[in-house]
């Protein structure tokens, strides 16, 4: 049985970019632990892979966007970012700068 094609996508796109990923998903645990002490880092290699996904994303719902899909396009593209947070549930957080209160 084949994939789901936002499995495929997913899929694709890990295996194209996996030092990256690798290296955002050490950063993304410490980040996990130790929050603000990694803050920095996780999000300039965080915004690269968000980057990356988008892009993804774009791809495989491009055809999709326009017309009577566009419903399926949305629900396509939600399928694919949960995969992705999956592997890094912190990914909403890339860019979002909390201040600390003294």
């Amino acid at each position: 049985m084949s994939q789901a094609k936002y499995k495929q996508y997913f899929l694709k796109m890990e295996e194209q970019n996996k030092e990256l990923f690798a290296e955002f998903f050490q950063i993304h645990q410490l980040f996990e632990m130790e929050g603000e002490k990694h803050q920095e880092k996780f999000h300039s290699v965080g915004q690269k892979v968000v980057d990356i996904v988008r892009d993804w994303d774009r791809r495989l719902c491009s055809a999709m966007g326009k017309g009577v899909f566009s419903q399926y396009s949305q629900k396509l593209s939600e399928k694919f970012w949960d995969e992705v947070r999956v592997m890094f549930p912190l990914i909403d957080k890339v860019g979002v700068r909390v201040r600390q209160t003294k």
